[in-house]
């Protein structure tokens, strides 16, 4: 992935807006699995067709009438619960300041014209985007008593995803519930290119049901997402190019370690370079535990370390575990990158006030299985 390529998605104007919609659910047996594959493949005109059969044939729900919904997922012993409903993306903010919606990644422009071409052909949002806040008290208490009815729905997937739905109909609870949101500013944590998607088809189609696409906000607060880190393996760099790299870049300092030392020294302010012979910590000032609002290493290895790189690396791979990165490292050929996870505030400081972070930063989880709310464009 060539980061020349990314550009920014364009800017939805606060305030955010989650509104009602016809949520439609695969059958609990089925949703996960290769079933939900099944369902949205090629070809993909015939996806809406394929849905109303399934519907018929009690393979698939449809809530007859419209509503925001309260997700609730648990997955290997962590809850995530958020608040679903149809994002308006009517309206484009003037400047970085009106913005509702942060992205932290850019976008392949080719990856997301695909995407609204493909989501345009089946006219369904497969899955929401997945976006975080800090939710004010109101929001949260909004989704409390949402949750004090029954649930819509209860059930555990294909993939042993336990879910639990809840339908927010009553206007005055909706009122309530968009107030609270008026001067949200939330950070897409997944959906990047289906979120530029959204954007195209909204701009291809003003005044249309495509001016709304569908999206789950989640309190970082209340059940929080977990931020892993995502590592690098440098190809065709070896660990003198990378110390020279380091060397040169201010406010950075080189020491090499034994593994033992440099793995433990892992953290806000230090990333850790391997040949897999060689192991080495690079610390850089104005980072620490304390000061939350520091650069995240992963800016630090993309603005800093490999510009600098001569010859610059061939190839950089990705790995979300450390084992599988460290495994392709190779004296003279291949230096794997050990990163922090940045933490979620340094997340939003960063997007809010700089813009993006570089691709792939890092890795919010668990995201909620793939049937559980879908929306159908033809519903409006």
């Amino acid at each position: 992935m060539d980061e020349a390529t990314l550009v920014s998605p364009p800017l939805v104007a606060s305030p955010l807006r989650l509104l009602p919609f016809h949520a439609i659910s695969l059958d609990t047996g089925r949703t996960g699995g290769r079933t939900v594959a099944r369902a949205l493949a090629r070809p993909y005109r015939s996806v809406t067709d394929r849905l109303r059969s399934w519907e018929r044939r009690g393979r698939l729900l449809r809530d007859p009438e419209p509503a925001v919904y309260v997700h609730e997922y648990t997955t290997s012993g962590i809850t995530v619960r958020g608040v679903v409903g149809a994002m308006d993306l009517s309206r484009r903010a003037a400047d970085d300041g009106a913005r509702a919606v942060l992205p932290h990644e850019g976008v392949h422009t080719d990856q997301a014209r695909e995407l609204a071409e493909r989501m345009y052909e089946m006219q369904v949002n497969p899955a929401p985007i997945l976006m975080v806040h800090r939710a004010r008290p109101a929001t949260r208490a909004a989704v409390y008593r949402a949750m004090a009815a029954e649930p819509w729905q209860t059930f555990e997937d294909h993939d042993h995803q336990r879910h639990r739905i809840w339908a927010v109909r009553d206007p005055e609870a909706l009122a309530q519930l968009q107030q609270s949101l008026s001067d949200t500013r939330a950070v897409i944590a997944d959906g990047h290119h289906r979120y530029d998607a959204y954007l195209r088809l909204q701009e291809s189609h003003p005044g249309t049901a495509w001016d709304r696409g569908l999206a789950m906000l989640v309190d970082q607060d209340d059940t929080p997402l977990f931020l892993g880190a995502i590592h690098r393996l440098l190809r065709g760099t070896s660990m003198d190019d990378v110390r020279r790299a380091v060397e040169t870049s201010r406010g950075l300092v080189w020491s090499e370690v034994g593994e033992t030392d440099a793995v433990a020294a892992l953290g806000p302010g230090a990333l850790v370079a391997t040949d897999g012979r060689r192991w080495a910590v690079a610390t850089f000032t104005g980072a620490s535990v304390e000061a939350p609002t520091c650069r995240a290493a992963v800016e630090v290895l993309h603005h800093d370390i490999v510009p600098r790189l001569d010859p610059a690396p061939t190839s950089t791979e990705y790995g979300h575990r450390v084992d599988v990165v460290l495994r392709r490292a190779e004296p003279g050929r291949a230096v794997a990158v050990l990163l922090p996870a940045p933490g979620f505030d340094v997340v939003h400081r960063i997007v809010a006030e700089q813009g993006l972070l570089p691709e792939k930063a890092t890795s919010f989880q668990p995201k909620p299985t793939t049937g559980v709310i879908m929306r159908s464009v033809a519903d409006g």
